[in-house]
């Protein structure tokens, strides 16, 4: 049996990145038509599962062995979601964000906030509105091979949340900013520069410990190599800093992939996807 300090090392060792992040909308038809036609992604597959009444559809900016793609699930006759209080937006980084947000007005979206500063700082940001309520940050930046670039959260208590994504998910904090005069602190996790890929922005608003889940966002999902050595480092961090293990690792029936998934300690869920490689057209999607 290996020791715990062992266990925890393999983070460190394992090959990791984000891979998509999975939620739930009331058209999957209307939805798609706005992210392709609107923020320029494209429609990378869908499919149709009758047999479980449910289906999904993958964008991105790119490919999905390379970026990062949203997953959109739509369950047979389900037309509105509770998106809660606790997450936050995504967001795509734009090298025209006038341009972009115009799109959007023209295409009837909402803009919930003119481009502009963002609060405590220099950064050029706008803020729209997607047809089910999901809010996307739209930042000004230079070229960057994905522009899929970030998953906010609210989390109760910062330290913790850092420390949990450290050392169960081998995270790096890229970046930690404290803005008193609005009462906020982020924290950006993720594996590489928040320039050239998708990271986890943890937020924190003085005083609030708790926020509501609601039933749209459902998980992000993280590559590895190892799903059984990465669900026994959570296992280990679970015990000392809160979440726990929701699906123990394992195949999933049919399919050559392995997964597991768990819970952070404000509820966030995670899946880590160990995905054959050999398999020519190979794909995989979860009903959610």
């Amino acid at each position: 049996m290996a020791s715990s300090e062992n266990v925890l090392e393999w983070p460190q060792k394992d090959k990791r990145r984000f891979l998509h992040a999975v939620y739930r909308v009331g058209d999957l038809d209307r939805t798609i038509k706005f992210y392709t036609e609107c923020f320029g992604m494209k429609l990378l597959r869908k499919r149709d599962v009758p047999e479980e009444k449910y289906a999904n559809a993958f964008l991105g900016f790119g490919p999905e062995d390379t970026n990062f793609a949203v997953e959109l699930t739509y369950n047979y006759g389900v037309d509105k979601y509770d998106i809660g209080t606790g997450f936050g937006h995504f967001a795509i980084a734009t090298e025209d964000i006038t341009k972009l947000v115009e799109t959007v007005r023209a295409s009837g979206g909402k803009v919930a906030r003119e481009p502009g500063p963002v609060k405590g700082g220099t950064t050029v940001i706008a803020f729209v509105d997607d047809p089910d309520g999901y809010k996307f940050e739209i930042i000004q930046r230079g070229p960057t091979p994905e522009p899929l670039c970030q998953v906010m959260l609210r989390v109760g208590d910062l330290e913790r949340s850092i420390q949990f994504y450290q050392k169960a998910c081998g995270m790096k904090l890229l970046r930690k900013k404290d803005v008193p005069d609005y009462k906020y602190t982020i924290a950006m996790m993720g594996y590489a520069d928040e320039h050239e890929t998708t990271v986890l922005e943890l937020t924190y608003n003085y005083g609030v410990t708790e926020y509501t889940k609601g039933n749209a966002y459902a998980q992000v999902a993280i590559s590895t190599e190892d799903v059984y050595k990465s669900a026994e480092v959570v296992d280990i961090v679970t015990k000392e800093l809160g979440g726990k293990i929701t699906r123990q690792p394992g195949p999933i029936p049919g399919l050559n992939t392995k997964i597991t998934s768990f819970l952070d300690p404000d509820g966030w869920k995670t899946a880590w996807f160990c995905i054959a490689i050999d398999q020519t057209n190979f794909r995989f999607g979860i009903s959610m």
